[in-house]
């Protein structure tokens, strides 16, 4: 614990007895409000430690990483004048916090913020935290609390705007500053202007929000990519000017058109590129010159004939980006925003999405195509859809930070295979996910070979068979990182907060649930049917989706029992029997999903067995209604059309043509809850930690392998000793078994690092021989790992009893190992012109002897092969 700020000190501010006041709160539940105490440090730090991502999320305002202890407990100690925290207590816990903070520049305002925890965040807390810190602050000469809130953060937006002070607030954007004025007589001066928007999102803005689009390529014959790029733009509604541009045509698709770019009767916003590759160049130039903000390149004939089209394509993202132009594409079928603000459908597809809440960045052009089309057949509606192409400069990173703060995106979907800068990927995710799930297909390739960190010659092909260096022996046993399996890669997307999928139809049934049903707040599941054999089948995929099928409460069988007959089956699956009507599947649903233990309901349906399905859809959207914290999902067995039967305006009950896609889709949505609400953990500042003379050990270093002694001496720069630099030589060369020699022996395991396509660097650890080898036991996380990240790695091993000394003597260091983790994961984060690394073997030794090092190999990048900036 860090020294206090007044530790036993006679001028310690008095502590403001007449600031404790008993309070309730909207439910009727009783409190008790009061300043913040030094004694209540740890009480702080429990408090911050139960907080959930979308908590801190919202808190935080960016990145979702809890603070140190030692920071967190700082927060007790206030001058009761300047900063004042209060916290409302739920028994001995801290179930609310308020803090202001005066600005030393105009004594009269103070910043203000507020802090619930989740399992109260409904409950009325912060409407009484501000009422109690608003009379303190008065008190003190304190004129106006200053807040800043995220968009979509309703609840605390609500506690502003229905507090009865004086409330200004700025225009909307993705933080919402309020000026609350506590003195109710006092005029709240509201801030002049709004946030500055990010600099992506002021760059996207014309590409997304364009005031006018000009069709550079556009042709007078239907069907072609020109003319379809015009009338889709004239035929969805497009508020602002559209231009097509055709020096030997006067109209297209009804619009007049002009000559060139240079012609038009004004600069447009954006300008979509659908001519032969060999002229894209000049007319990219021609945009510049004519002030055009942002290019779509249509064209193809690039990147995808090889290098010399590359190379052409890098050049043209350099020289829009010089001039001021973001650039998506080249090779892509165009951009989709239907939100209010937008109504923009520039893209040739024969099929445009109909206006909703789901997002999607696609790289492939044609996959788009169909994309949009299963959308509409599907009654999947899309607030945008961009198809990046090549993606050499607007990529996915820039598109989730635009619907990051698009309060008419709740969802979004991605189909890419690599991210022009992996690590920003991570990061962008992990901010996302809280507020909004991100669900990607991905259906796993050869190419993640390389995550493991092996360190080759930088000739391609890296690894061999074994996974040595190319052209190195491993003196210590065969190596073990083949590359993470298809359960690794979804870790990897876990830990990222992204939901994966491995088909388009799979990628589409979640995002049909998380668009219109909430994530279950657990994984159990009730299932309703009238046919025994479907409900089987659904519990099979139910526990194969990570879902369990539980027994009902007795209630809950009573109440089923009491209202379809001694007949019917008052159990989990509730089977209705063939002769169901519409009334038995209200009856049934209402009564589990009034079951506090049930999670999410199933509905199947047979309707060759029954007669009326407008009926049954009827009553399943009436006990949906009824029930909007858990969410349920029908199979409509065989029948045809049904889906239009489960939507009643903007009530959507989900339905799957087979049960097995029901419980995979909640599955998903389960496990996207499940990680939202965990607590994040930190990333510590680590003691012995030299960055300085780590980057300056790098200077001037060539791209590829360094060598044993400059690998030692940066390692050593973040704290790990490496006893031995020399394969096969000293003391320090241990025999690496994997396997250990008998209880209390040693066991050798490796750390490696290496770049992801997707991910960026990603950390792997297991045990050698035998445990990676033939049961390919191998754990993977993204950088930066936090101690939360550290501790499930090391204990996600199936070897893990080995470790903590379950089996097989005292176990080993297990502190010392993962803080070699975090060690690790910090270099990579400080240095990345480490493309990869390993460590192997290190000697995992008992409890208290921390780990030995023994060897390690650096591999440092290629700067022209470096991922790029978006």
């Amino acid at each position: 614990m860090t020294t206090p700020p007044f530790p036993e000190d006679p001028e310690q501010p008095a502590y403001p007895q007449d600031l404790e006041q008993p309070g309730l709160v909207r439910t009727g539940r009783s409190t008790f409000v009061r300043p913040i105490r030094p004694e209540d440090a740890d009480r702080l730090v429990a408090f911050v430690g139960g907080l959930s991502r979308a908590t801190l999320a919202y808190r935080s305002l960016g990145p979702v990483i809890r603070a140190r202890d030692d920071v967190i407990r700082r927060g007790a100690y206030v001058d009761y004048l300047n900063e004042l925290a209060l916290v409302a207590l739920a028994g001995d816990e801290i179930a609310g916090l308020v803090r202001y903070v005066r600005d030393t520049e105009d004594p009269e305002h103070a910043e203000v913020t507020f802090t619930i925890r989740d399992d109260d965040q409904s409950e009325g807390f912060g409407r009484l935290l501000l009422e109690h810190i608003a009379a303190a602050a008065r008190a003190r000469g304190i004129r106006v609390l200053k807040a800043d809130v995220l968009a979509d953060n309703t609840r605390m937006i609500n506690v502003f705007l229905g507090s009865g002070y004086r409330v200004e607030s700025g225009p909307p954007g993705q933080i919402v500053h309020f000026d609350i004025a506590v003195d109710p007589q006092a005029q709240a001066v509201a801030r002049a202007e709004r946030r500055e928007h990010t600099a992506v999102r002021r760059s996207l803005r014309p590409l997304l929000e364009p005031r006018s689009v000009a069709v550079i390529g556009a042709n007078r014959s239907p069907l072609t990519i020109g003319h379809e790029i015009v009338a889709n733009l004239l035929r969805g509604g497009f508020r602002g000017s559209v231009f097509p541009v055709n020096p030997r045509a006067g109209q297209v698709a009804g619009a007049r058109a002009y000559p060139s770019v240079r012609e038009l009767p004004e600069p447009p916003d954006l300008a979509l590129i659908a001519v032969r590759a060999e002229a894209v160049p000049e007319v990219v130039r021609e945009c510049a010159a004519a002030g055009v903000k942002a290019v779509v390149v249509v064209s193809t004939g690039f990147g995808e004939t090889g290098a010399a089209g590359r190379t052409t394509e890098l050049e043209l993202s350099r020289f829009a980006r010089a001039s001021g132009m973001r650039l998506v594409g080249p090779n892509c079928m165009g951009v989709v925003n239907t939100t209010s603000s937008a109504r923009l459908a520039a893209t040739f597809s024969p099929a445009l999405p109909t206006p909703g809440r789901v997002a999607m960045s696609s790289q492939s052009g044609p996959l788009g195509l169909a994309v949009l089309d299963l959308a509409r057949r599907l009654r999947l509606g899309f607030s945008g859809f961009v198809s990046v192409g090549h993606a050499v400069d607007v990529s996915t990173n820039d598109l989730l930070q635009w619907w990051e703060e698009d309060p008419e995106t709740s969802v979004i979907l991605l189909h890419v295979e690599t991210f022009g800068n992996p690590r920003r990927f991570a990061r962008i995710a992990r901010r996302v996910a809280p507020r909004k799930p991100i669900i990607a297909v991905h259906p796993g390739h050869a190419g993640h070979a390389q995550t493991t960190g092996q360190v080759d010659s930088g000739v391609r092909g890296g690894p061999d068979r074994r996974g040595n260096p190319a052209g190195h022996a491993d003196p210590s046993g065969p190596s073990d990182s083949t590359g993470p399996s298809d359960s690794a890669v979804s870790s990897l997307f876990a830990q990222s907060g992204v939901i994966r999928t491995r088909s388009l139809q799979e990628l589409f049934d979640a995002a049909l649930l998380l668009a219109h049903q909430p994530p279950p707040p657990g994984n159990r599941v009730a299932v309703i049917t009238n046919a025994g054999g479907p409900a089987a089948l659904t519990v099979g995929a139910c526990a194969a989706s990570g879902l369990s099928v539980p027994p009902l409460g007795e209630r809950t069988r009573e109440k089923l029992r009491a209202a379809l007959g001694p007949g019917a089956e008052a159990a989990n699956p509730a089977d209705l029997t063939p002769m169901a009507t519409a009334a038995h599947y209200r009856q049934a649903l209402d009564a589990v999903l009034a079951d506090d233990g049930i999670d999410a309901a199933i509905v199947l349906f047979m309707p060759p067995l029954a007669d009326k399905p407008d009926e049954v859809a009827a009553a399943i959207l009436d006990a949906a209604e009824a029930a909007p914290a858990k969410p349920v999902v029908a199979s409509f067995l065989g029948g045809a059309g049904v889906a239009d039967l489960l939507h009643r305006g903007e009530l959507v009950v989900p339905t799957y043509a087979f049960p097995e896609s029901a419980a995979a889709s909640l599955g998903h949505a389960a496990a996207y809850q499940a990680w939202r609400s965990t607590p994040a953990g930190v990333v510590p500042d680590l003691p012995g930690v030299d960055t300085d003379r780590a980057r300056s050990l790098l200077a001037g270093c060539a791209p590829g392998p360094v060598s044993p002694r400059l690998a030692a001496e940066l390692l050593d720069s973040y704290g790990i000793a490496v006893r031995d630099t020399e394969p096969g030589s000293g003391p320090g060369s241990l025999p690496s078994s994997g396997l250990g020699s008998g209880p209390g022996s040693g066991l050798d395991a490796f750390l490696s690092v290496g770049a992801d396509p997707v991910f960026g660097p990603v950390v792997a650890f297991g045990l050698t021989g035998d445990y990676a080898d033939l049961m390919a036991d191998v754990a993977h996380r993204v950088t930066p790992l936090s101690d939360r990240d550290a501790r499930e790695m090391v204990r996600s091993l199936r070897a893990a009893p080995l470790l903590d000394g379950r089996v097989g003597g005292p176990g080993v260091d297990l502190a010392a190992l993962e803080e070699t983790v975090l060690r690790i994961s910090a270099m990579v984060e400080d240095l990345p012109e480490i493309e990869a690394m390993e460590l192997r073997p290190i000697r995992l030794l008992p409890p208290g002897d921390g780990v030995a090092v023994t060897r390690a190999t650096i591999r440092l990048a290629d700067e022209t092969r470096k991922g790029g900036l978006s």
